[in-house]
């Protein structure tokens, strides 16, 4: 199988053993050959997209796990369960999903191109002049031809796209937001054709759709600032905008091809390293972890949220960009109070992981953790509080912090941003011209993070709330990053 994309190794696994119930997960070459953004494939397009878990699979010679159940599902109270179900699929009814089963993700192109917070071109501008042209509207009309959803969910949030006609022609993939940015606004790419088909190409390499793109754009300013030749790209004309060019760029870093291609797929903080020459200003990442598609030097909240967040750059972590989109706080600000905003969102982000929620359903649990709370002892018969609820997803953020702490890149100074967040004003006429991220307002965002969450002025949990929450037996870990025994 050695070579063979996800899909193809999904397809050759079920028909050996002859069972379609069958379910597969893969990697793709670029696992195979340890990139560090390798996902790992479920379904065709379903991804265990980030922090390069397609590369762990890789490095123990493993290319694909393959499962099949023979037993009923139980719950505790199966009745109560079934009902609570049927009140969650009512509510998807309802305005609390109706982004998702219309346009989609893809809705939050116009959304923030409207707001200047839409990353382009590698976080040189916030506003996209191609935004209409890769809108979720434009995606809608002209390539999706079916919308589909997972195993008895409602919903039904899939927009799969198919292009019509051209030199892409029969390209088929899912296309989310983040994707469609990353490899579009991101890399300067107005053309929805040649996006659907790098998407295509990503998931048969068995790659992260964010990371790959946030690569791509990275190289692509390193080119247009003269510190990656030409020559060096094997003669590809990295310019943004230029589609092509997007596309041979992925082939080999999926491969690991050539000088440049096998840089590339160490992820932008390592190849900054590799290619030096300043390519450091232009790594957009945050513990090593590329940025998701948010403009963070006009969603302040977001720009605290993304940087203390336990696994990096990420937007699932703690919701911190919805606030600032949403227009209940001043995004040009990092103000008191936006730490328990985002440690807050934080708690309850655990809790969905946990509780194995799509994230996308959030808005239909009305009455929030009392709502999680009733469906957690529905399941599993242990009566839960919504308080020990959140109890519960505060310890997950403090046992990753430790994590992180032992792991060596768990304080202060890994909580931070990228140099163009903090370096490059927004160019973009309007209310965000001349905006970054004021470092003077960052530390104090963090100062105020901390506090809520407990932590000293380091970002370490102190000995009392690791007691309160349970993990006093890990002090040894903050104390050890403190400089104690």
């Amino acid at each position: 199988m050695t070579g063979k994309s996800p899909y193809e190794t999904d397809v050759q696994i079920r028909n050996e053993l002859g069972d379609y119930y069958i379910r597969v997960s893969a990697i793709g070459e670029s696992g195979e050959k340890l990139c560090r953004f390798a996902a790992i494939i479920n379904d065709e397009f379903r991804a265990i997209g980030r922090t390069g878990m397609g590369a762990v699979m890789g490095s123990k010679n493993l290319k694909a796990v393959a499962v099949r159940g023979t037993h009923d599902v139980n719950v505790s109270d199966m009745e109560a369960f079934k009902e609570f179900v049927k009140m969650i699929h009512e509510r998807m009814k309802g305005p609390a999903t109706k982004k998702y089963k219309t346009l989609g993700t893809p809705e939050n192109v116009l959304v923030l191109n409207s707001l200047a917070a839409l990353a382009t071109r590698n976080w040189t501008n916030a506003t996209f002049e191609g935004a209409q042209q890769v809108s979720g509207e434009y995606l809608n009309e002209h390539y999706v031809k079916k919308i589909v959803g997972c195993a008895t969910c409602g919903m039904r949030c899939d927009h799969i796209a198919v292009v019509p006609e051209g030199p892409y022609q029969g390209s088929t993939s899912r296309l989310e937001f983040e994707c469609l940015w990353s490899m579009g606004p991101l890399c300067g790419v107005d053309r929805l054709d040649a996006i659907i088909e790098a998407m295509r190409i990503v998931n048969e390499y068995g790659m992260d759709g964010i990371s790959i793109g946030v690569v791509v754009a990275f190289a692509m300013d390193c080119y247009e600032h003269g510190i990656i030749t030409k020559e060096q790209t094997d003669g590809i004309d990295l310019r943004f905008g230029n589609a092509e060019a997007l596309i041979a760029i992925i082939h080999k870093i999926g491969k690991r091809e050539g000088w440049l291609g096998n840089a590339l797929a160490e992820g932008v903080a390592k190849a900054a390293e590799i290619i030096g020459n300043g390519a450091e200003k232009y790594a957009c990442h945050i513990k090593g972890l590329e940025l998701p598609g948010y403009d963070l030097r006009t969603l302040k909240t977001a720009a605290l949220g993304f940087s203390v967040s336990f696994r990096g750059a990420c937007h699932l972590r703690n919701g911190a960009y919805s606030p600032d989109v949403k227009g209940k706080v001043n995004r040009f600000k990092i103000e008191k109070g936006r730490g328990k905003m985002i440690a807050d969102e934080g708690n309850i982000y655990n809790i969905i992981d946990s509780l194995i929620v799509c994230k996308f359903s959030r808005g239909t649990y009305y009455d929030g953790s009392k709502d999680l709370a009733n469906y957690y002892t529905l399941a599993t018969g242990i009566p839960i509080t919504p308080e020990e609820l959140i109890k519960s997803g505060e310890r997950i953020e403090n046992l990753a912090r430790l994590f992180n702490i032992r792991e060596g890149k768990g304080t202060r100074e890994f909580d931070t941003l990228p140099w163009k967040i903090k370096n490059v004003p927004v160019p973009d006429e309007g209310p965000a011209k001349g905006v970054v991220v004021n470092e003077e307002e960052f530390q104090i965002g963090l100062d105020d993070y901390y506090s809520v969450r407990g932590w000293t002025p380091d970002g370490i949990p102190t000995q009392e709330k690791l007691d309160e929450l349970g993990l006093g037996d890990l002090a040894y870990v903050a104390q050890k990053a403190q400089g104690g025994a």
